[in-house]
């Protein structure tokens, strides 16, 4: 059986730690950035750990980044 190829999309919008945790970046930094304050824009730029309910799709579509 062949390798599982990693999704290419997914591997750009995903971080794996060494630990074997999940980042993403959030929605929400691209457009109407006028209104929201520095403190939320601040927020949104950092990664944050993907929703564990999320794990197994991501996981799957990461393929061998785990």
């Amino acid at each position: 059986m062949p390798k599982m190829k990693t999704n290419r999309s997914a591997a750009k919008r995903f971080k794996v730690t060494a630990t074997g945790k999940i980042l993403h970046k959030p929605s929400g930094k691209r457009h109407l950035l006028r209104k929201k304050s520095s403190k939320t824009k601040r927020a949104l730029s950092k990664y944050k750990e993907l929703f564990k309910g999320y794990y197994h799709h991501v996981a799957k579509v990461l393929g061998d980044k785990l």
